[in-house]
């Protein structure tokens, strides 16, 4: 049974949906570990704190933040909580687009939203038939880890899927790869069009 990420709702017009947020994807990879090769003893990363120059314990370490070179603040996971987000638990909807008006690049890791409780069966279904009729996904905000994340939530099979999306300064201009020019004939263009079509094996 999946395991449930979070719990909160979703937001439409004037319509509320309680939801639980659960992972729509599996991860089969095989995992390997690091082996001292000689006798195949485990070898493991240490935390080691340079200045006291000794190994540390998880409970000695904490989050922070680099305001500029050696000027550290600390952030506990109560500051994090205690952020005003407005999304906090929540997806709010912002606009319903067509997916082809989405670049793929922005799209990442999905998530299904199932309906919690009797009283979202309805209001549920009734967002997945609108997005499913008009052929849209719909473009949300929603908080997590701490942070007010871009969303798009859309329909597969009868469920909702929320993807969280990168924003603008996210992604990196392909300019910036520095692709070698090629001069190319007409000729060469259809060649490579006819393949595209399956016309030339």
């Amino acid at each position: 049974m999946p395991r449930t990420v979070w719990s909160g709702a979703i937001s439409f017009g004037l319509v509320t949906v309680p939801i639980n947020v659960q992972s729509a994807t599996e991860d089969h990879s095989v995992r390997f570990h690091q082996y001292h090769l000689e006798d195949m003893s485990r070898v493991r990363v240490r935390k080691y704190c340079e200045i006291e120059d000794r190994e540390v314990s998880t409970l000695e370490i904490g989050k922070g933040y680099e305001v500029s070179p050696g000027n550290v603040i600390a952030i506990s996971d109560d500051d994090l909580a205690g952020l005003p987000l407005p999304t906090a638990r929540a997806i709010e909807i912002q606009a319903f687009v067509p997916l082809d008006s989405i670049d793929p690049i922005r799209i990442g890791e999905g998530y299904y939203l199932q309906a919690h409780g009797s009283v979202a069966a309805k209001p549920y279904k009734l967002l997945v038939k609108a997005l499913g009729r008009s052929s849209k996904v719909a473009v949300a905000k929603f908080a997590w880890s701490g942070r007010e994340r871009l969303g798009l939530v859309r329909v597969r099979g009868d469920a909702l899927v929320l993807h969280a999306m990168r924003w603008d300064d996210e992604i990196r201009d392909p300019a910036d790869l520095g692709l070698p020019a090629a001069d190319l004939t007409g000729d060469e263009i259809d060649r490579a069009l006819a393949l595209v079509d399956g016309e030339d094996h």
